[in-house]
Parts: structure tokens; C-alpha cells; sequence
């Protein structure tokens, strides 16, 4: 776990559902990133996995919401849901989803009450969250930098358009891009991934 800035927690943990076969099909490995942003009242966890004990102990005491960039980055929530009475704001499920946890579901274009504004992602679901004062799948680093991965953009819009969608970020004034694959990077890596 590493303390990005005052309040702002990252760790890594392997995703709870992954398993070595799915290492010939997926392009991303069991490495998942998670994010915890501390306001001394309030607990955001994002896109969580088991939190580790320093996360956990901030947890006591404070109102905990989990925040999903997408319904399929449930991960860990629904212990995390029991365990510490959070409550969940998450994007529309997949239809049909048996699984589908209940939550605030929000779409681009919301800004939560808790201080989060969602933008497009690469799918209606599958969003960009923006979190002022601090700083999805959509953006990645699979191990070369933060890319936008053009490969899994093959969900019936061509990248190019949902590249465009996305650049409208570049206006806000981003510090840190915290991808939920891949380490944490900077507004060099966000320019550089967008152009």
C-alpha cells in the first residue's frame, strides 16, 4: 500500500475471481489496482479489493461508500458492504446480471452527492470518475505506461470515437490518473494516452 498523497491510499491485490487459465485469454494479470480517499468523515473506497489493514483501520468511525467504475469491478464489495455498512454507487449493471449488487447506480454525466463526477468510458457502463480535489478500465497500464486499450475498444463504437469522448478530461485539471489496472500516473501520462 502507498499513501499517494494526504488521504489518498493505493494498493494492489490480485483480483479475488482471477485463476492461472485465465491467463491465455485476458491481457491484464491478476494485479488489480484499488483506491481509498480518507476526508477524516468519510471513507471512499474504489473499486475495491480486501483493503489492507491501514485502509481497514481508517474504516472505524467514518461513513464508508464504495464507488464501482463499472458493475463487472465488484470484487470485493459485497464483504466490504457487510462488514463495514457501506453503502455502493455503482454504473448500470449488465442486463441480465444475476449478481448485481444493490446500489446508487449513476451514469456519465452525474455527479454524485459524495463529491464524484462520472464521464463516459469506453462503454455506457464502464465510466471515468473524476474526484476534485484529488485528482476506470478505460484508461490502463498494462505494464507500458497509461494507454487507452484500443484492443478491448471493440464494443460496437470505433476507438477513435471513444477516444473522443474522453478527451473532454484534458480540460479538467487533473494531477493524477489512478487506473484501476496499473500504477497511478501523472497528467503527462493522462495527455500522452489521449492524443
Amino acid at each position: 500500500m502507498q499513501e499517494l498523497r494526504t488521504g489518498l491510499w493505493w494498493w494492489e491485490a490480485e483480483h479475488p475471481e482471477w485463476a492461472p487459465e485465465d491467463a491465455a485469454t485476458e491481457d491484464w494479470g491478476p494485479e488489480v489496482s484499488s483506491y481509498a480517499i480518507d476526508d477524516g468523515t468519510r471513507l471512499l473506497l474504489i473499486d475495491p479489493t480486501a483493503p489492507p489493514e491501514r485502509v481497514e483501520g481508517l474504516a472505524s468511525g467514518r461513513e464508508v461508500v464504495i464507488v464501482l467504475t463499472c458493475p463487472w469491478h465488484q470484487r470485493d464489495t459485497r464483504n466490504l458492504m457487510e462488514r463495514f455498512g457501506a453503502t455502493l454507487h455503482m454504473p448500470p449493471p449488465d442486463g441480465g446480471d444475476p449478481d448485481s449488487l444493490p446500489g446508487e447506480v449513476f451514469r456519465a454525466g452525474q455527479r454524485l452527492p459524495i463529491g464524484v463526477e462520472a464521464h463516459p468510458g469506453m462503454e455506457p457502463n464502464d465510466l471515468v470518475l473524476w474526484i476534485e480535489g484529488q485528482g476506470g478500465d478505460t484508461l490502463i497500464d498494462r505494464g507500458n505506461g497509461l494507454e487507452f486499450p484500443v484492443d478491448w475498444a471493440n464494443k460496437g463504437v470505433a476507438p477513435e470515437q471513444i477516444l473522443e469522448t474522453l478527451r473532454p478530461l484534458l480540460d479538467l485539471p487533473v494531477e493524477l490518473v489512478l487506473p484501476t489496472h496499473g500504477a497511478p500516473a501523472d497528467r503527462a501520462a493522462l495527455d500522452r494516452a489521449l492524443s
